[in-house]
């Protein structure tokens, strides 16, 4: 192979698949299965630690390391933004439950998790606005998480604990719903080429530079 050879065969990109359909599956089964917690259909949440370790960080954590390759700035961002919260999240369970053996572990504080969520309910805000220049389905989503997340927080704090604890968990439900209508979309607009499913076109309330 001749050096010219050599030098466009490097230069040659790698076609990644887009990643964003099995991302969105990942946070749909994991807000399925926390949210199936925190109404009261199962109990405890050392069982939830898998779903929130496997499809709620590491299935979001791969897609959003595949989401940076394509220069998919949002989805990236996104994916990789809430596969760090559910690892942080089940490490925080494994403390709690006893699961894995730390000092002090007595002494673990509910209200760091509080701090966290209500950091991410920060972020998130600026995600939601966004994701009005996505598409409908997205804009839900992030709409019901910046929900879900404030609710979580005041709920840790101990303000009105048990209704915004409820307002969490139908939140995290209708999380769910929309992200596998989401990823159901996803994956058969990508395989068919064409719209299968709508995820319904952007609002335009922020025009974005050419």
């Amino acid at each position: 192979m001749s050096n010219k050879q050599a030098s466009e065969s490097s230069e040659r990109k790698i076609v990644m698949a887009d990643p964003t359909a099995l991302g969105v599956f990942g946070l749909a089964m994991v807000t399925l299965v926390a949210g199936s917690q925190k109404i009261g259909w199962t109990t405890g949440v050392s069982s939830v630690i898998p779903w929130a370790l496997l499809l709620g960080s590491a299935a979001q954590l791969w897609a959003s390391n595949i989401d940076f390759k394509r220069n998919n700035y949002f989805g990236a961002t996104v994916l990789g933004a809430y596969g760090l919260f559910w690892a942080a999240v089940a490490m925080h369970w494994l403390f709690a439950a006893g699961i894995v053996d730390i000092p002090d572990a007595a002494k673990i504080d509910n209200r760091h998790l509080a701090f966290a969520c209500l950091g991410y309910t920060v972020f998130s805000f600026f995600i939601m606005i966004a994701s009005f220049e996505t598409n409908k389905v997205f804009a839900a989503i992030l709409v019901l998480i910046n929900v879900l997340l404030a609710s979580l927080s005041l709920s840790l704090f101990g303000i009105a604990e048990g209704t915004f604890k409820m307002v969490a968990a139908v939140s995290e439900l209708a999380i769910s719903v929309l992200g596998f209508y989401a990823a159901g979309a996803l994956f058969l607009n990508s395989f068919f080429g064409r719209v299968v499913m709508p995820m319904g076109a952007p609002f335009g309330f922020i025009k974005k530079a050419r």
